[in-house]
């Protein structure tokens, strides 16, 4: 079983990760002893491959790396995964063409997990939720804002909101509507008036054509408009995220900002996405 997007979990799936997650933080078993994974990460990548290799190895399997443009030579990727199978149980692949991802998991099998593209990032989205469900609950019950250019981060929560039926805000400038259903996506220009609805503010480092000072001045998640949101409200900034773009230093000291503590759980929820790949269930 191949994990490439949100959207092609089911809220069963969900479930049984967000349940295996829940035993890996009591109980870290050696149930992946014997097993060795092939990850395709580049040396920038932080959080999502520490959490990876980590998680991994503290569950007894075995890591070996390579750089994404390994993938980028020559080489049909048909027989670079079969070759791999002899080897491996299972391929985690950060590179920024999703379409050769899923030209991967076409010809594998052995699980291939998309650790981010350039049009999605799927296990950090779903690991948010489960810090989310941690934090108030029932995450569907929450209406959610992006705010910020449309891109990968926006894609993924669009993909969670129409898969898991909740309401997502995308505020940004004309231009950045994100072709979507409407009954869980709704796109605005005008920040203040979204946040008095909003349970949960959502950012992503902004592009050099975005940071300007009209923009910034307009759309910057500040202390004092956080504090418009709902009560309890959570601020969920997508790392790296900047001081002065697009959240203030004073918001990020701030009892809002839950950015450290939610990725603490990202090596569980990952460790369980490889475990759920794998079809190995936690009792």
């Amino acid at each position: 079983m191949h994990f490439l997007c949100i959207k092609d979990q089911s809220m069963a799936d969900v479930q049984r990760i967000f349940h295996t997650a829940d035993r890996l933080r009591d109980n870290e078993a050696q149930v992946l002893k014997g097993k060795t994974f092939v990850l395709f990460f580049p040396e920038s990548s932080i959080r999502t491959r520490l959490s990876f290799e980590k998680g991994i190895q503290d569950l007894g399997g075995v890591c070996v790396l390579f750089p994404p443009s390994t993938l980028d030579k020559r080489e049909a990727l048909i027989d670079v995964v079969k070759y791999i199978e002899n080897w491996a149980d299972g391929i985690i692949v950060r590179h920024p063409d999703y379409d050769k991802v899923c030209e991967l998991a076409a010809a594998a099998d052995i699980p291939v997990i998309n650790a981010m593209t350039a049009s999605n990032h799927p296990c950090e989205i779903l690991s948010d939720l489960y810090s989310i469900r941690k934090l108030r609950g029932d995450f569907k019950g929450l209406t959610y804002t992006f705010v910020g250019e449309h891109g990968n981060i926006s894609n993924s929560w669009c993909n969670a909101a129409e898969a898991f039926d909740f309401k997502l805000n995308h505020v940004s400038v004309i231009g950045n509507r994100i072709k979507a259903d409407e009954a869980n996506y709704t796109f605005s220009t005008c920040l203040e008036t979204v946040l008095p609805m909003t349970d949960v503010v959502l950012t992503d480092p902004l592009s050099e054509a975005f940071r300007t000072k009209e923009y910034i001045d307009r759309y910057q998640i500040t202390l004092e408009r956080m504090k418009t949101c709902r009560p309890k409200a959570l601020l969920n900034p997508c790392p790296p995220f900047y001081r002065g773009e697009e959240v203030s230093a004073d918001v990020i000291d701030s009892e809002y900002f839950v950015g450290y503590e939610f990725k603490k759980n990202l090596i569980y929820v990952q460790q369980a996405i490889v475990l759920h790949c794998l079809g190995v269930d936690l009792i």
